[in-house]
């Protein structure tokens, strides 16, 4: 089964644990008190979770971001040959190391036949970013709820592509419905382009244009300009055709 394929849903009764810190009444004041609270549920290796609210928000982070799709699920690897598993390197790594990777990327952005670790930083929150480096540190443990959305098939390729768009992170920096807006202040348009409207279809105006975007990148280099990474070698030609076909149910005008 491809990744593309549907994942199923975890059930119900699934919780995380969260660190809480409060304000209690003691003699002659009040003192902080931290501790971790553990909610045990049936998580898929049959196990109970327990993980400080940092870490389970950068497993979240780490799904919505596509994370997944490049370093493998947890960060197991086995995606790419080039790009590396974050539970082999994550805990080598410095947390300054993790960040300057997540905000200013890392690979070879010249040559579009190699994955490219994307420039995050104008997309990111710095409070994401802590979170996220949080959870790679503490060995990318399962988080109930912090899974990919899955894709179903047999529904037409523009489904899939829909679903596609969101597994893969797109609407991150493309926006909803492939609208834009976010900002990219060091670009020439200052802003991550739609993949709507008059200007965008003028410009990739064949399935393959569109494709070869995807597949190669737009790859700047250098921080804070955000990057379109090199999708080539990620993405099979089948999800890229139904990438395509939902682009082209979008505006056009």
């Amino acid at each position: 089964m491809t990744r593309a394929h549907a994942v199923g849903r975890l059930g119900a009764g699934l919780a995380c644990g969260l660190l809480v810190a409060g304000t209690v009444a003691a003699c002659g004041g009040t003192k902080t008190v931290t501790k971790t609270v553990t909610v045990v549920g049936t998580v898929p290796n049959g196990g109970a979770t327990s993980v400080s609210a940092s870490v389970a928000a950068g497993a979240h982070d780490f799904a919505q971001f596509a994370c997944a799709q490049c370093h493998g699920e947890r960060g197991r690897g086995g995606v790419s040959a080039d790009v590396p598993a974050l539970n082999v390197i994550g805990k080598q790594l410095t947390v300054a190391q993790l960040k300057q990777i997540i905000n200013h990327g890392l690979g070879e952005s010249a040559n579009p036949k190699k994955p490219y670790m994307p420039v995050w930083g104008q997309v990111i929150s710095t409070h994401q970013v802590a979170d996220l480096v949080a959870y790679i540190r503490a060995g990318l443990p399962s988080v109930p709820g912090a899974t990919p959305a899955p894709v179903i098939t047999g529904q037409g390729p523009a489904v899939e592509g829909a679903l596609l768009y969101q597994r893969y992170g797109c609407v991150n920096c493309h926006g909803p419905n492939g609208l834009g807006g976010v900002p990219n202040p060091q670009s020439p348009d200052k802003a991550i382009p739609a993949l709507s409207g008059a200007d965008f279809f003028k410009e990739f105006n064949t399935d393959e244009k569109i494709i070869e975007i995807i597949r190669t990148g737009s790859v700047l280099g250098r921080a804070p300009i955000v990057s379109m990474p090199h999708w080539g070698g990620i993405i099979p030609d089948s999800q890229l055709r139904a990438l395509v076909a939902y682009i082209k149910t979008l505006k056009t005008s």
